[in-house]
């Protein structure tokens, strides 16, 4: 299943039935899990863990080392789960001192010319479109939809659930559970659809309506949501979830909803 003009590093661990394609490359150190596929031309560095069932298509780099000054040497990885397809010519590199470990979750899907930095940490389920950008620190839960061209700013958190819109920079930590878009990053409601389609109850999203209305919608700032949250929504695994990501934020969150209302001269 490894074609001859495919270059493996005697020391790197491929399972059995793993299908390498021509001009790819595989460096030392590195473990590729059962049933993957790896096109033509895909270069995997030292450091990586591939996960069983996954998909690389051609062009991808895994397991660079970090685009970061501070890197210097150390043994790093980058760990990838099972089930995730890499679109072409995205880029993944290794960890710093900082985590040691640059971590994609299982059943990803990252399209192409996407860029993932060091030390980021990838919940499961999630979708990249093309040419998303995650600087370094980075750390995004469960089930996130980032559209295209989304460019994420070093030490960002987005929360599980959360859906960013096409062209959005972020700047400030995405609470779950909501859709992020304009400019600056905004809160502009729950994603529903994606709840929905993930078998939510409507009850569930109803109360997680609840809780961002005070959040975002009432114009009070987040020390007073937070009391207010706490005091007069019923306690539930979604209330605790976005309550103890908003307590840890330390960029602070995007902002609320605004309107502007136009006045004709």
């Amino acid at each position: 299943m490894i074609h001859p003009l495919t270059y493996v590093h005697p020391e790197a661990k491929v399972a059995d039935n793993v299908t390498i394609s021509p001009f790819s490359v595989i460096h030392k150190n590195v473990e590729i899990g059962e049933g993957t596929w790896i096109a033509s031309n895909v270069t995997i560095m030292e450091g990586a863990r591939i996960g069983k069932n996954c998909k690389i298509f051609p062009g991808a780099v895994i397991s660079a080392v970090p685009q970061d000054l501070k890197y210097n040497g150390e043994d790093t990885s980058v760990i990838i789960g099972d089930g995730c397809t890499i679109r072409e010519y995205v880029t993944i590199n290794r960890g710093t001192s900082d985590k040691e470990v640059t971590r994609i979750g299982k059943n990803c899907l990252i399209m192409a010319y996407c860029h993932i930095a060091h030390d980021c940490i990838i919940g499961d389920n999630c979708v990249f479109s093309n040419a998303t950008t995650l600087a370094g620190h980075i750390e995004i839960g469960n089930n996130v939809i980032l559209a295209g061209l989304v460019a994420v700013q070093q030490f960002s958190r987005i929360g599980s659930h959360a859906f960013v819109t096409g062209g959005s920079l972020v700047r400030k930590d995405v609470p779950p559970y909501t859709k992020a878009a304009r400019e600056p990053l905004s809160y502009v409601g729950v994603n529903s659809v994606g709840l929905k389609r993930r078998g939510f109850h409507i009850d569930t999203i109803n109360h997680i309506q609840d809780i961002y209305r005070i959040l975002f919608v009432k114009g009070y700032n987040t020390s007073k949501a937070l009391s207010i949250i706490e005091a007069e929504i019923p306690v539930s695994e979604e209330r605790d979830e976005i309550v103890d990501f908003i307590r840890k934020s330390t960029r602070g969150i995007m902002k609320g909803f605004t309107r502007k209302i136009l006045v004709d001269e």
